[in-house]
């Protein structure tokens, strides 16, 4: 009896350690965001190396917890709601290990940008920033509590970002046709929100990855609500 209390207490060790290595990739990559936007806003090209110099930090986390899943699938043959947490822990680890990779973009397009002059002031992009953050924020308190109702709040967001970029696009094109001079510039910008709106869409990614774990419902492809089309 006291054999197998020990093997359970490592075991619940283990997935615990899963949790925060999940909720610490999880504020790492909304930190590399939060920076990649400031470098923009800013004009602060060594802030953008950084999140560039960074993203070592969040593969190597992102390495550590994918082993984590694999040993306990392997070594605990986890059954029922366990191994549904283990499957969402890998796909969310997948996730936010891509939403890192889109700072380091947004942060490479930062450099290129600081080499010309700004070609109009950031209003929309700072909002589709600051809602993608709080989408990876919620989705990650959504894990942690079994929210189900928060993890459909943050899918409804989605909705918000795609909007945002489809009209950074429209005002953008606007620029080109006036001016081609600007064309290069432009399509920097917009490369920037599209990375945005990615990092949304993985956020949303999580929160369906939530709601499974905690419902064993897929809601990945819920085809009750068409899709939405995209300009670009």
């Amino acid at each position: 009896m006291e054999d197998r209390r020990h093997t359970s207490s490592h075991y619940e060790q283990e997935l615990h350690e899963l949790k925060e290595g999940l909720l610490y990739l999880g504020g790492l990559t909304e930190k590399s965001i939060e920076n990649a936007l400031q470098s923009l806003l800013n004009r602060d090209s060594e802030l953008a190396r950084k999140v560039i110099a960074d993203d070592i930090a969040i593969d190597r986390l992102d390495n550590e917890n994918e082993e984590r899943c694999i040993r306990i699938l392997a070594l605990r043959q986890p059954a029922a709601r366990d191994l549904r947490f283990i499957a969402t822990a890998i796909k969310i680890n997948g996730h936010l290990e891509r939403i890192g990779d889109m700072a380091v973009n947004i942060a490479e397009k930062v450099l290129l940008l600081n080499e010309v002059p700004q070609l109009k002031p950031y209003v929309d992009i700072p909002r589709m920033g600051e809602i993608s953050q709080r989408m990876i924020h919620q989705s990650m308190d959504a894990l942690v509590n079994e929210d189900v109702e928060l993890a459909d709040k943050v899918r409804k967001d989605d909705e918000i970002v795609d909007d945002l970029t489809e009209q950074i696009f429209r005002e953008l094109l606007t620029f080109m046709m006036e001016d081609p001079r600007t064309i290069r510039t432009a399509l920097l910008i917009m490369q920037i929100s599209k990375n945005l709106e990615r990092i949304a869409d993985h956020a949303e990614g999580i929160a369906d990855m939530v709601i499974y774990m905690v419902t064993g419902k897929s809601v990945r492809h819920d085809l009750s609500t068409e899709p939405k089309g995209h300009l670009f």
